[in-house]
């Protein structure tokens, strides 16, 4: 029987990963400044999707590959390290820039929205490292079959992201003024974010645990 702490550990690996800045942020962000509300929310179904779509390659079959091969496994960790250093980089490099800095974009259609939310969840290595060596650790086979407790800490992952995405999306324009206003926080955001990337992925190299069987 999967246990409360499992669930509760999920959520916050889940929580702690959607707060922290990169693709998904960046553009449901970047969309929701410059197109409004109701853009941000169609490209935040997209990456739903894309969430979705991780769930169940992750829980059918991707498993077994990286049992399999356990070096590549190791592969995807590094690889997923090594891309949450380059975000912390980005953000504490001098000169860099916070999320909720303005961009100019051009404005796109629904369609294009949905599909760009879609792309960059499913090309955002911060998920994939999710699925495929964060929730593994919390999958315990004698709490039961191993896939069924895939879906159901996948499904808690899910609706933390998309809860928390949608009060960025939200919010998005007002965090922006509010810091706009306040260098000094501006910087601030940009320095604890860069700060928990780094962490993380420091984490992440070090993990030595392999993937749960499916």
């Amino acid at each position: 029987m999967i246990t409360t702490g499992a669930v509760l550990g999920v959520s916050a690996v889940a929580l702690g990963m959607v707060l922290t800045p990169g693709p998904n942020m960046m553009y449901l962000i970047s969309r929701s400044l410059t197109q409004g509300r109701k853009a941000g929310l169609v490209s935040l179904a997209g990456v739903g999707v894309g969430f979705l779509c991780y769930l169940s390659a992750a829980n059918l079959g991707l498993s077994v590959v990286f049992v399999a091969v356990p070096a590549l496994y190791a592969t995807v960790k590094l690889a997923g390290a090594g891309y949450l250093a380059y975000l912390a980089w980005q953000a504490l490099r001098p000169g860099g820039q916070s999320v909720f800095a303005p961009r100019e974009l051009a404005p796109d259609s629904r369609q294009r929205l949905f599909a760009m939310g879609l792309v960059t969840s499913l090309l955002n290595p911060k998920i994939a490292v999710m699925y495929l060596s964060l929730i593994p650790q919390f999958i315990d086979p004698r709490a039961g079959h191993v896939m069924v407790q895939g879906f159901v800490f996948g499904g808690v992952q899910v609706a933390v992201s998309l809860a928390v995405n949608c009060a960025i999306v939200l919010a998005a324009g007002t965090i922006a003024r509010f810091l706009e206003r306040r260098p000094t926080w501006l910087r601030v955001q940009r320095y604890f974010m860069g700060t928990v990337l780094g962490a993380l992925a420091v984490r992440l190299a070090v993990d030595n645990s392999s993937p749960a069987p499916a």
